[in-house]
């Protein structure tokens, strides 16, 4: 019930977040919507890639906040299949990916694409694992580029750290 309380708050925020624009740095509308569909869309694919309730759920915030981050300039340009494959991919490079090394993904439908590079690994301050990574995806032959890092919690879900 409380991971529930706090979904909701997580949900209404972003909903705020949405309608707030700033003149002074360009972020508006169009970029907050962009990062509440991401965050949405996210966690929607997301909660579809865990097994139990728990992972689904943790999973779920994990593609929130990659969606949020995609969502922002990138997001809004990419379906549904362009978005679960790049989670896919980024999950793939976090858990298994040589440093350095791209994984990479294509929808052949849409004709985006784009790779994944993780980092080294490193501890958290809680002694979980943690990477790095910079997500590079090709709209219309132009690249868009995301960078992050991600600590894998005890169920092995990653979640992105700021």
């Amino acid at each position: 019930m409380k991971l529930l309380r706090i979904a909701a708050g997580l949900v209404g925020a972003l909903m705020l977040a949405a309608c707030a624009g700033d003149p002074s740095t360009g972020t508006g509308p169009k970029e907050n919507t962009g990062t509440l569909v991401g965050a949405l869309g996210g966690a929607l694919i997301g909660s579809q890639i865990g097994g139990g309730p728990g992972e689904r759920i943790a999973a779920g915030l994990a593609g929130a906040a990659i969606g949020g981050l995609l969502g922002n300039r990138i997001g809004a340009a990419m379906d549904d299949e362009d978005k679960k494959r790049a989670y896919v991919a980024q999950v793939d490079a976090l858990e298994r990916g040589p440093s350095g090394t791209p994984v990479a993904w294509r929808n052949p439908d849409s004709g985006r694409y784009g790779s994944v590079v993780p980092g080294p690994e490193y501890r958290s301050p809680a002694g979980g694992p943690c990477r790095q990574y910079t997500h590079t995806i090709y709209i219309d032959g132009r690249p868009q580029t995301a960078r992050g890092a991600a600590c894998r919690n005890p169920d092995g879900t990653w979640q992105p750290v700021s």
